[in-house]
Parts: C-alpha cells; structure tokens; sequence
C-alpha cells in the first residue's frame, strides 16, 4: 500500500521482459512451419481428391451394374415367358437366380477390391507424407 492510502499493483513494477530473457525458449521459424503445413495440406488434399475420384467411379460402376441387372432382368421374363412347359419355365428361373447370384458376389467383389485399393493408395500417400515430415523434424533437431 501507497502513503495516500492506494494499493500497490505489483505487475506495474515488474520488468517482465527481464525475466523472459533469461528463459532459454526455441525460436520457430515461420517459414519452415508454414512449408510443412502446406505440405501436409497438400497431401491431404489429394488423398481427399482421389477418395472423391474413386467414390464418383463406383457410383458410376453400381450404376452400371444395375443397369445390366435390368437388362438381364427384362431378358429372362421374354425367355420365361418363351418357355413351352412348366418345367422349362423352372429350369429358366433357376439358371436365372444362379446367375444373378453369380454376378451379385462378382460386383460386390469387384466394388470391394475398389475401395480397398483407394483406402491403400491413401494411407500410402499419407505415410509418405509421415515419414518425410519425421525426415525434416530430425533434420530440424540436428541443425540444433
């Protein structure tokens, strides 16, 4: 407290750049920080790019996969329908489901292989991306 009866702040009397300067705190340097972020943005836009690429292929290959399906659909009710006996119209039916069967595990295989090579190309590009960032950490550190 003051003579005239004010208290004392005791921050405006304190030199705190005094005290910062003995403190050892590393530099950053902007520019080295700033590369590596646009490196990383860069790399996850482009796996984000090619996640977009490969999802618009396999909306485009399910859409032509259901197309077929109608065609083959519409095909086996004129074949049914052409069969000249009960028998033959079952037989037709079940070559039919068979088939569909068939195709079915084949796209679903197809759509899968798909995916897992667009999930593998990205985790790819992001390790890269990893373990040069490591690279240039440690070349950071080294210099230090």
């Amino acid at each position: 407290m003051y003579a005239n009866g004010t208290f004392k702040n005791p921050f405006t009397d304190f030199d705190f750049t005094k005290i910062a300067g003995e403190f050892k705190l590393p530099t950053v340097n902007v520019e080295t920080f700033v590369e590596t972020a646009r490196k990383n943005f860069a790399a996850l836009t482009s796996a984000n790019t090619a996640a977009v690429e490969t999802m618009k292929s396999i909306a485009q290959r399910q859409g032509d996969m259901v197309r077929a399906a109608m065609e083959d659909f519409s095909k086996h009710g004129s074949d049914v329908l052409s069969a000249a006996t009960v028998e033959e119209k079952a037989l037709k039916q079940i070559d039919f489901a068979k088939k569909s069967y068939e195709t079915a595990i084949a796209n679903t295989k197809e759509l899968a292989d798909m995916v897992g090579k667009s999930q593998a190309d990205a985790f790819e590009a992001l390790s890269a991306r990893v373990a040069e960032m490591t690279e240039e950490v440690k070349a950071v550190i080294a210099k230090k």
